[in-house]
């Protein structure tokens, strides 16, 4: 069945551009797009349906490549006691930080998970989100990642995204290995891992590279693992400090690095010679007051692809609009609004490794697109809150949530 979506300007970003076409008409099949481009060259044909989408800008859907939506608990009450003085060391020295959301995980029922992660996943499916990666890693057990895992998959069948589930198995020491972080690796390689991978509940390996997390030679152990499990890894790299984490996962043919506010140049040259994407998390930096920019001039410089994501979590970057994320992308790393557009479809794509057929609207690719009644695509980076009129297309149907 072939349908016709036509009166609209059309943002493809192919290659990461605007790439324009002004009074445009798509033509889709089934879940596909089987032709786009000017109207006026609009092949003849029998059409089941013609869309009048009423002079609306249509871009790609966008692409969350980056969030921890599946948690227990609620942390605002942290938030507002670092407002009120309290430090993350005391916070956490009384069983707060992350300590406390791997709690409630683990004592929530898949259940009890599922209907909080619908909700917060709803908000991004409103603001035009069409496909969204959501990690495991506050479980930190075998039955609590897998209960987590269970319900990315859930998500997935039960709302109008795209889903991919990464395994952060590596995201922090569990209580019950506290000063055994190797021993805690050994788990995860040779039990969570393999485990999870063999039960088809994992599309891809993170870990979290930090002084106060795993060091790269603990993180490269899952890396080798993950490679032999035939999954792609992921990266948490250089957020509070240099370890060159960047490049290790660069040498891993990482699909990303994310975060990176403490890279170097040579991380940069190493992951533009892999085609590792930069997912830069304006969110996260925000939330946390840092300082600290990413090197966007040695990113741009080398061609390193950089994405936008929301980093949705309880504890760092409680964000529930990517739009919102484009603005801070903007005004905080002085990227353009046509580079953060770039960086939440085709570039978030490639971060999820589905840049073959999604975040660009180009003759194959899967149709999944929102036409915004907007003057002009920087519109998207611009509005600070609200949801804008939007159409929302995924699998070439209209979805409303």
């Amino acid at each position: 069945m072939k349908t016709l979506w036509q009166h609209c300007h059309v943002a493809t970003m192919a290659q990461g551009k605007y790439s324009i076409i002004e009074d445009a008409a798509m033509v889709t099949a089934g879940t596909l797009i089987e032709w786009i481009g000017p109207r006026a060259e609009l092949p003849n044909g029998d059409y089941a349906q013609v869309h009048d989408l009423q002079g609306a800008w249509v871009t790609p859907g966008l692409i969350d490549c980056h969030t921890h939506t599946v948690f227990g608990g609620n942390r605002s009450g942290e938030f507002e006691q670092r407002l009120e003085g309290v430090s993350y060391a005391e916070i956490a020295a009384k069983g707060g930080g992350i300590a406390s959301t791997v709690r409630a995980t683990r004592a929530a029922s898949e259940d009890e998970l599922f209907a909080s992660a619908h909700k917060r996943l709803r908000s991004l499916l409103r603001d035009g989100v069409t496909t969204v990666e959501i990690k495991s890693g506050y479980g930190l057990d075998l039955a609590s990642e897998r209960k987590i895992l269970r319900v990315i998959r859930r998500l997935g069948t039960e709302l109008p995204v795209s889903v991919r589930s990464t395994c952060l198995a590596a995201h922090a020491l569990p209580p019950e290995y506290a000063d055994r972080a190797d021993d805690y690796i050994e788990h995860i390689c040779q039990e969570m891992l393999p485990a999870l991978a063999a039960e088809g509940l994992v599309d891809a390996v993170d870990a979290f590279c930090e002084y106060l997390a795993f060091s790269p030679e603990q993180v490269e152990r899952v890396f080798i693992v993950a490679q032999q499990l035939g999954l792609p890894v992921k990266l948490h790299a250089e957020q509070l400090s240099s370890l060159h984490g960047s490049s290790l996962a660069a040498r891993y043919q990482a699909l990303s690095a994310d975060h990176l506010e403490f890279m170097t140049e040579e991380d940069a040259i190493a992951m533009a010679a892999s085609g590792t994407v930069a997912v830069l998390l304006p969110g996260a930096f925000y939330f946390l007051r840092e300082t600290q920019l990413p090197p966007m001039e040695a990113l741009r410089k080398h061609g390193v692809k950089i994405a936008i994501a929301s980093d949705l979590n309880p504890g760092t970057s409680p964000a529930l609009s990517v739009r919102l994320m484009l603005n801070m992308a903007c005004t905080l790393f002085r990227m353009t609004p046509e580079e953060a557009l770039a960086g939440a479809t085709q570039h978030a794509a490639t971060a999820l490794g589905m840049g073959e057929t999604h975040g660009s609207l180009e003759v194959g690719k899967v149709a999944d697109f929102v036409a915004w009644q907007i003057d002009r695509p920087a519109d998207l980076a611009y509005w600070l809150g609200g949801e804008l009129d939007k159409r929302v297309v995924r699998h070439g149907v209209d979805v409303t949530v």
